[in-house]
């Protein structure tokens, strides 16, 4: 079995920080790409940023300058750390990771359970 775990996630008033954490778990044989994502009600899942296994990031236009995405490699774990944050970032945050585990053959798609984060004073 593989799962990722979050935590991180709280209520927090405009212009504030928060720093959003997840581990995958298991039998795991490689990580590629980790990523997150955010879903507010009604809306598409989006994207917020992403990682690669070398530490390449890429962000949206709507946070960057504010989210920093990083990554542990030792310890299967991705970062989001957010910083100025806005209650348009009100949302569940999603992390996501291509994992290869022991028992599969190539890399699957994982998702996290999801960590509400909301902006508000």
């Amino acid at each position: 079995q593989v799962q990722l775990v979050e935590s991180g996630g709280g209520l927090v008033q405009p212009g504030g920080s928060l720093r959003l954490s997840c581990a995958a778990s298991g039998m795991i044989r490689s990580i590629n790409a980790m990523g997150w994502y955010r879903q507010t009600p009604g809306k598409q899942r989006e994207l917020v940023a992403t990682i690669t296994s070398r530490g390449r990031a890429n962000s949206a236009d709507s946070v960057k300058g504010r989210f920093t995405i990083s990554r542990d490699n030792a310890k299967n774990t991705v970062y989001l750390q957010m910083n100025s944050l806005r209650p348009e970032d009100t949302a569940v945050y999603y992390c996501n990771a291509d994992i290869w585990a022991h028992f599969a053959s190539d890399y699957v798609n994982y998702w996290g359970q999801g960590s509400q984060v909301t902006v508000s004073s």
